[in-house]
């Protein structure tokens, strides 16, 4: 018996991680995305628009994100990694290929020009220290020198990110058993529980600061000639 459950919960694990890599690498067309995006628009395409839970804090920005980043974040929403009740139940709703197609259409839905990697302003010198407080192990290692060059796509661009978002997001990467709050990730749940929540906060104020490749891009009947 213990031999076949043990058989089982391999099966189970290699299928969830099979899916998640499969969510991630599959070819997403931004064209069927933009059909698919009905269920986003309504919080991720109002500028200022603002979620309430676990707290009140505007949205994150998502055009112009990477999409594997999108489409890894959305998998983890939908396998319960991160825990939040809209965005898992939404998700939820998505097969791995809707995944990687409205991936595709926020990633094309930012600024055609890139953000400046040198032109980043210096932090203060007590963030410096935050950020570099574990020299073999800091936020740019894996973010980039300016927040918005990650190492690889799966790595989520930061700078010019809202900065109540960016808070809300840290702690949700310190907080554990709780089952409607959370985020599971070995990396970031370790590097978060390093700082107090003063600390945090002062390192959000400071990436929201930088230059950014992130919008908030309206829906496509409420956008003006200008943009």
């Amino acid at each position: 018996m213990n031999k076949l459950l043990s058989t089982l919960f391999a099966f189970v694990v290699t299928c969830v991680t099979a899916s998640s890599v499969l969510a991630q690498d599959l070819k997403g067309n931004a064209a069927e995305g933009e059909k698919k995006n009905a269920m986003c628009l309504g919080c991720h395409s109002i500028k200022g628009y603002q979620a309430s839970f676990p707290e009140v804090y505007k949205v994150p920005m998502i055009a112009g994100q990477s999409a594997k980043y999108i489409a890894s974040a959305l998998s983890a929403y939908k396998k319960g990694d991160r825990k939040h009740p809209t965005m898992r139940g939404i998700a939820a709703s998505l097969s791995d290929q809707d995944m990687a197609d409205l991936a595709a259409y926020f990633e094309s839905d930012g600024p055609a020009i890139k953000v400046d990697a040198k032109a980043s302003k210096e932090p203060s010198a007590a963030v410096q220290a935050l950020l570099t407080r574990d020299p073999a192990n800091t936020c740019t290692t894996c973010h980039g020198a300016n927040f918005s060059t990650p190492k690889d796509g799966t790595v989520a661009k930061l700078a010019g990110q809202h900065a109540d978002y960016l808070f809300v997001a840290l702690k949700a990467y310190k907080t554990e058993g709780n089952p409607h709050v959370g985020r599971a990730n070995g990396v970031m749940s370790g590097n978060a529980k390093k700082f107090s929540n003063n600390e945090l906060k002062d390192i959000a104020k400071y990436i929201s600061s930088l230059d950014g490749e992130l919008k908030t891009v309206p829906e496509a009947r409420f956008r003006t000639a200008a943009h």
